[in-house]
């Protein structure tokens, strides 16, 4: 079996609900050694996307959406201590903040975000869902991190990622913090517009990103 059947396998494992064949699965991937990186991104992680969407579409519903989620935490936990104790994981380092802003409630993106970034070394600040912007601040400057990163599947909560940007700006912050956004409404044109410092499409360029801002 490919590299590319084993990650289609992972994903179809996350949607099947199916815990012991993402557990196997996992486990597989140590075994022979594979890229980890991919095995969240275009395994385990692709497969919580589509539990997203199917949430978002109506054929799955809270549980589903919760079980999808706590199966790849499992999936992912079974080879996040290889990721942190390779060579490639200790390079890096900082504290970054992650939330999804206020009025947007999905948090699928931020987590396979998150995972990726702690894979990578990165300390994460994971506030959840519906965040206000003035909390993310606050949050921020308490924990004492090197970049914010906010969220938003919405193109009505869009506005508030730029409330961040304001806030920063009218406490003489912003330049204490890079500030990085996310979500799928999100362009480079909006990101100028916010003079924010970058966004990634995915969570392996977040990760990429976050390297190069530090």
């Amino acid at each position: 079996m490919s590299a590319e059947e084993i990650y289609k396998e992972m994903a179809n494992s996350i949607v099947g609900l199916d815990q012991k064949k993402a557990l196997k699965l996992a486990n597989q991937a140590l075994e022979e050694d594979m890229d980890l990186l991919k095995v969240i991104e275009k395994g385990f992680g692709e497969g919580i996307r589509k539990v997203g969407d199917l949430w978002d579409e109506g054929e799955f519903f809270l549980p589903e959406l919760m079980s999808g989620a706590q199966i790849m935490q499992k999936a992912v936990d079974v080879i996040t201590p290889k990721l942190q104790s390779s060579g490639a994981a200790q390079q890096s380092s900082g504290k970054v903040l992650l939330a999804t802003i206020e009025g947007d409630i999905h948090s699928i993106g931020k987590t396979i975000v998150a995972t990726m970034l702690r894979a990578n070394g990165f300390q994460v600040v994971d506030l959840g869902t519906d965040v206000k912007a003035e909390v993310i601040v606050e949050k921020a400057i308490e924990e004492n991190v090197d970049i914010i990163g906010v969220s938003t599947l919405l193109t009505t909560t869009m506005v508030n990622q730029k409330k961040v940007i304001e806030i920063l700006n009218e406490k003489n912050l912003r330049n204490k913090f890079k500030v990085i956004f996310g979500g799928a409404p999100v362009t480079q044109s909006w990101v100028d517009e916010c003079h924010a410092d970058g966004y990634a499409e995915n969570a392996v360029e977040s990760v990429k990103l976050a390297k190069t801002l530090l």
